[in-house]
């Protein structure tokens, strides 16, 4: 019965191989980005990234100053 049991069991290498052919196979589904899309994507993540981190550090400093009045 071990015989059986053994000819059924998918092995690991088996089982890798398959994971590796489903990845191949939506890699080739995938629509990539034109250089120009990429370079605009990326202006715009910049840009966003800098006005939220102006955003932020305008917050802190008047949490900085409504806590400094507080504490005086």
């Amino acid at each position: 019965m071990t015989a059986n049991t053994n000819a059924n069991t998918v092995t690991t290498k088996e089982k890798l191989n398959t994971y590796i052919r489903g990845v191949k196979a939506e890699l080739k589904k995938v629509i990539w980005p034109s250089k120009k899309d990429l370079i605009n994507y990326t202006g715009v993540v910049i840009l966003l990234s800098t006005i939220i981190a102006l955003i932020v550090y305008v917050i802190d400093l008047g949490i900085n100053q409504i806590l400094s009045l507080i504490i005086q």
